[in-house]
């Protein structure tokens, strides 16, 4: 064995013994229910929020483009790739978002490479919270900006940061850029940011605000635009990304902005110029989700109320949750229940498995030391009798 498959080898079996190795399991179907080991599940283990994943009109809606259009761009979008299917979307999601522009990519995490990658540069300053997503890390990294990180939602921390990179630039470096980015909803704790404070801070400092919409998008504010209609400053925002791989049932990541922003991307962002463009199947179940989320406000409303519901109960449970210090009453869907130790989380997860519910463990490095859980992913479709199950499985299931 060559010693580079032996140091492998050795990696994996720390990891197993550690309880932290992970691997894909495989499942049947995608809703309400999902089939694991010839069993029916709850599946509280989707981003699928709306229930959309299965719907029949983004199902024939996806059909119909492959019908008509085929089942592949053919090349990258500069090169041939981009269709009027392509230019009709971003209209239409650049409207729904109150944006001038928006660019669509086959994914979430290429969405945020290529956005921050095309406007960050060797001598600007990235300031962003600790628990963002791994892709707008990664972005962050690639980019060849210098990169700092504040402690989740501090924005005193954030605040002494863009002071200091300006006061160190000075006037003679008026080219150099401060850039903010936070997710809005986060992905592990399920808690907001304070996107007024963090807009306060970007027009203070001359910053550009980027802000990943990803677990928000089709859930939050009046026309489910997100976390930033909700918190009134959906016009104060540089640069949303957002994802049609969530709430709306499909795949693709979307940046909505200015006119300028969008082509600067275009132009300079080799994650988008660079690779194929994303198929007509998924640009046409995308148009059919934003028509759903548009005429079926139902759907939001309803993930509201359970998500509310869910939280007080597990409250009363004495179960434990983060806390949240600012804008804890955001009805968001992913509710982490946290045990501590990767063993715990297996055992919890295993259990409610036992019980009906599918809610994968999350452990390190997903989530710090000390902090592995299980996270619950509300739906729309969810009915009654399955949160009082799942209240009733957690209370009898602590460990």
């Amino acid at each position: 064995m060559k010693t580079w498959h032996r140091q492998l080898h050795e990696d994996l079996k720390n990891l197993d013994e550690a309880k932290l190795l992970r691997r894909c399991k495989s499942l049947e179907f995608q809703g309400r229910t999902i089939r694991h080991h010839d069993r029916d599940l709850i599946n509280l283990g989707s981003n699928d929020y709306l229930g959309l994943a299965n719907d029949a009109r983004l199902k024939d809606a996806g059909i119909a483009a492959i019908r008509q259009s085929g089942t592949g761009a053919g090349a990258s979008r500069l090169a041939g790739g981009t269709t009027v299917r392509h230019n009709q979307l971003e209209s239409h999601f650049a409207a729904f978002k109150h944006a001038e522009a928006a660019l669509l990519c086959p994914t979430g995490y290429q969405a945020n490479l290529a956005a921050i990658t095309a406007l960050a540069r060797k001598g600007d300053l990235i300031c962003q919270d600790k628990l963002n997503h791994a892709s707008l890390i990664d972005a962050a990294k690639l980019s060849g900006a210098t990169v700092r990180t504040f402690p989740h939602k501090q924005t005193a921390k954030l605040a002494r940061l863009l002071g200091k990179h300006k006061t160190q630039s000075g006037s003679d470096e008026p080219t150099s850029r401060r850039i903010i980015i936070t997710d809005s909803v986060f992905s592990m704790d399920g808690d907001c940011a304070d996107l007024p404070a963090l807009c306060e801070l970007a027009d203070c400092h001359d910053a550009i605000l980027i802000v990943d919409e990803a677990h928000a998008t089709g859930i939050l504010g009046e026309h489910g635009i997100g976390l930033c209609e909700y918190q009134n400053v959906e016009h104060r925002i540089d640069v949303i990304l957002s994802t049609a791989s969530k709430a709306l049932g499909g795949l693709g990541g979307i940046i909505s902005s200015t006119r300028g922003v969008i082509e600067t991307i275009v132009n300079h962002a080799n994650p988008f110029i660079y690779t194929t463009a994303i198929p007509p199947s998924q640009i046409a179940t995308i148009t059919a989700a934003l028509d759903i989320i548009h005429d079926e406000p139902w759907r939001r409303q309803h993930l509201c109320h359970l998500a509310s519901t869910v939280r007080q109960q597990l409250t009363e449970c004495g179960l434990v949750t983060p806390s949240t210090s600012s804008w804890s009453d955001v009805p968001t869907p992913i509710i982490p229940v946290i045990t501590g130790t990767p063993e715990s989380a297996i055992t919890l997860s295993e259990q409610l498995e036992n019980r009906g519910f599918y809610t994968p463990a999350i452990r390190p490095p997903t989530v710090g030391p000390g902090m592995a859980r299980i996270r619950i992913s509300l739906r729309a479709d969810l009915e009654n009798a399955d949160i009082e199950n799942l209240i009733t499985a957690l209370h009898d299931s602590r460990v």
